[in-house]
């Protein structure tokens, strides 16, 4: 006879396998759509918009499981580099790049602004900003201060893009709407160090912005002088005299080169935690690079407690071992609970060119990572087919949607991906991990009392937090403790940590590798 508990963890884990199938979703194979970004509406999850170059566009009002695609148009042109943002009141911004008609003006010579107030249905003509003659403006990125409603946009401007002549630069550029995208500030270079018009390592390009705690706007790019930082306290108005390093990229720069990409690079995205949790305030920024080799590109991660003065060393955000490659990386916080979030394409599965999607989350701030695959078939991408720069991910309230493009037997399609938070937290790569250190928990489902098992083969330094079903952390096991060689059981009162009946999980990291562990408790 089965008991209450088994009946209920079996309809959980029955659940819990249904949800895990058919988590990729196809937004689109047409339109040859490359270079995807995705945006959540936080006053409502099942609201997404998706942009994709030339001039694709799709909206999702069931939480990304159907989409509807359209074809995006303004009268200042509509010419790629699609990137989103949403206001507080749930209005929808688009930003591309221009191609106006002949005799109007010149190919990207401006960065556009197109505005939504019915979930992306209709938008309107649209506003510019960064408009100067002749040169390009290229790579726009924006952030919304909640606080208010400002928008604050950076990109690359070019001289003369592609040009070799030393006398030709480019610049980083800072313009802010305060009346919703209606109207622009003049464009103001905010870069100490100038960069070429190549649009190569030696050219300063991938500026993204986020606002901090009390308004502070913070910026960073790649260039010559390897991956740097600058901030405004004024809303704009003033920047720093100099540029702070947050890491020298001492191997080639950010341009670089990966089997089977047309082009690559490690162009860098800076998030704010505006959560109010135990990390409200901390800046992070999220990179590729090839530091240890040509064949071994990997993910990054720094982070900032004073505002972006000091920053951590680089730490590696793929948990794989060496030789692999890891490239085209995007990052986003939950401002509900300061949960992080990176997606990348991954060859650790393979010794060809066959392309995995990996999600890594952070609910610790960085402390320690868990990769997932989340693609459900690998793709072989072909180097003679332009595959776009990057991909990018959306998080709110726990709802995380990814987007990549997918290249395979020469079609270009979008994805993204609808699994849950629980399964984004058990890790793809954990097994060596595991099987070296014989990680158990048990029991499971518990009532009063469970254990944590291990093994360990050399003196080491041991976590072991609890963590509840929206990732934030309730109670600290072990805190950074070194233990010696052995087995270990560690037992952990559930009744005296007042937990109601529902699903948690343990994160226990050893050395710097984590395991996470989830654990359904019945009171």
């Amino acid at each position: 006879m089965k008991t209450k508990t088994s009946i209920l963890f079996l309809l959980l884990s029955l659940s819990f396998n249904i949800i895990c199938f058919a988590q990729n979703i196809q937004i689109s194979n047409t339109g040859n759509p490359t270079e995807p970004s995705i945006i959540i509406n936080p006053n409502n999850t099942d609201i997404l918009v998706a942009g994709a170059n030339i001039n694709n566009y799709y909206t999702s009002t069931d939480g990304g499981q159907t989409w509807g695609i359209h074809n995006l148009s303004s009268s200042y042109g509509v010419w790629g580099d699609t990137s989103l943002d949403v206001d507080s009141e749930g209005n929808f911004y688009i930003f591309h790049l221009s191609n106006p008609p002949s005799g109007s003006g010149n190919w990207i010579d401006r960065i556009v602004c197109q505005k939504s107030t019915d979930n992306g249905n209709n938008w309107n003509d649209g506003n510019y900003t960064g408009l100067n003659g002749t040169k390009a403006q290229d790579k726009q990125w924006s952030v919304i201060d909640y606080s208010n409603g400002n928008i604050y946009l950076t990109w690359t401007q070019f001289d003369d893009y592609g040009s070799n002549n030393p006398y030709d630069k480019s610049n980083i550029m800072f313009s802010k709407s305060t009346d919703s995208g209606v109207s622009w500030s003049t464009a103001i270079k905010i870069n100490i160090i100038d960069g070429d018009c190549l649009d190569e390592s030696g050219t300063v390009e991938g500026a993204t912005p986020a606002v901090g705690p009390n308004g502070e706007i913070y910026v960073t790019w790649m260039g010559p002088n390897g991956l740097v930082f600058t901030k405004s306290l004024n809303q704009g108005e003033t920047w720093l005299d100099e540029e702070i390093v947050i890491d020298p990229l001492l191997a080639a720069g950010w341009d670089y080169t990966v089997p089977g990409i047309w082009r690559a690079n490690g162009l860098p995205i800076i998030k704010c935690d505006l959560s109010g949790g135990e990390n409200h305030g901390t800046i992070y920024v999220n990179w590729s690079d090839q530091r240890n080799g040509t064949n071994d590109t990997d993910i990054w991660f720094s982070k900032s407690i004073d505002g972006g003065n000091t920053w951590t060393p680089a730490k590696k955000v793929n948990n794989d071992g060496v030789g692999n490659q890891q490239f085209f990386t995007w990052m986003d916080i939950d401002q509900t609970n300061g949960n992080l979030f990176f997606v990348f394409y991954d060859r650790r599965n393979y010794d060809n060119e066959l392309t995995d999607v990996y999600m890594a989350t952070s609910i610790n701030a960085g402390e320690s990572f868990i990769n997932k695959k989340i693609s459900e078939s690998p793709f072989m991408p072909n180097s003679n087919v332009f595959f776009g720069d990057y991909t990018n991910i959306t998080a709110h309230n726990n709802i995380v949607r990814p987007i990549w493009t997918r290249l395979h037997d020469g079609e270009l399609s979008i994805w993204t991906n609808i699994a849950p938070l629980e399964d984004l937290l058990i890790g793809t790569n954990d097994f060596d991990m595991v099987t070296a250190n014989k990680i158990t928990q048990f029991p499971n489902p518990a009532t009063n009392k469970t254990y944590v098992s291990f093994k360990l083969h050399e003196l080491s330094e041991i976590s072991l937090k609890l963590y509840n079903q929206q990732g934030k952390a309730i109670h600290t096991i072990i805190d950074n403790t070194d233990m010696e060689y052995g087995k270990h059981i560690i037992p952990i009162e559930l009744d005296k940590l007042d937990l109601v009946s529902g699903t948690y999980y343990f994160t226990l990291i050893i050395n710097g590798k984590s395991k996470t562990l989830k654990n359904i408790v019945i009171n």
